[in-house]
Formats: C-alpha cells, sequence, structure tokens
C-alpha cells in the first residue's frame, strides 16, 4: 500500500489541546465556581449588570460574611470586578473572562453533525 494513499480519519488529538497553564487556569475558576451559592450570586448579577453587595444576602439565603467570602472568591478568580462607591462594595461581571471559559469548552472544530433522525445537520 502506498503511503501517499492512506487517508488520515481525524485531526491530531492535541490538535487544539489546552496547554497545562491554560488548563490549570481553567481548573482553578471552575473549583470557584462549583459552589452553586456562587453561582447564584454570579447570576444575579450578570441579569443585573452589577449589584451592590448589600443587595444579594437575603436572596442567597446566607450570612453577609459569606456572602462577602464569596464575592472575594470570585473576584480573585477575575469573574467579577469590584468598585467601592462609598461604604459598599459594587460588582460587574468580566465578560472577557466568560469568553474565554466558552471557547475552552467549545468543540475544535465546527462542522455540522447529523441530527438525532440523522436527517438535517446541525451546527455546534
Amino acid at each position: 500500500m502506498d503511503p501517499e494513499s492512506v487517508e488520515v480519519c481525524c485531526e491530531p488529538l492535541l490538535a487544539g489541546a489546552l496547554s497545562n497553564a491554560e488548563a490549570e487556569d481553567l481548573a482553578s475558576v471552575f473549583r470557584v465556581l462549583a459552589d452553586p451559592a456562587r453561582l447564584r450570586l454570579l447570576s444575579m448579577i450578570a441579569a443585573a449588570g452589577e449589584s451592590c453587595a448589600c443587595d444579594l444576602v437575603e436572596p442567597v439565603g446566607r450570612s453577609q460574611p459569606t456572602v462577602s467570602h464569596h464575592l472575594a472568591a470570585l473576584t480573585d478568580a477575575g469573574l467579577l470586578t469590584r468598585e467601592k462607591r462609598g461604604r459598599w462594595a459594587w460588582y460587574q461581571i468580566v465578560p472577557e473572562r466568560f469568553v474565554a471559559l466558552q471557547r475552552a469548552l467549545q468543540p475544535r472544530a465546527a462542522s455540522p453533525i447529523d441530527s438525532v433522525d440523522g436527517n438535517s445537520p446541525v451546527t455546534m
């Protein structure tokens, strides 16, 4: 068999794979996101555009120190920014950080796949 006539069935496994540093960074962010209270805080802040820490205690049902701890963890992970206004801290999401997370989780090839019924292609 002629080696030049052999077709390659797939891309190499490591094409587009995360580097060790990227994987470590993403793993640390996902550890922060693994807490349900933090996910709720993040979703509330994202929905509002920005939120004062004082308005987040009651909806989460946690004490103020606990909410502050969770907000600090989200800020340290680069998911939120914090702005001090008087005696209150206001938080906003960092959209670029979420774009980076989304890109890391997207399939590398944007080719169509067959739908469940096998008739129409679905793009990922």
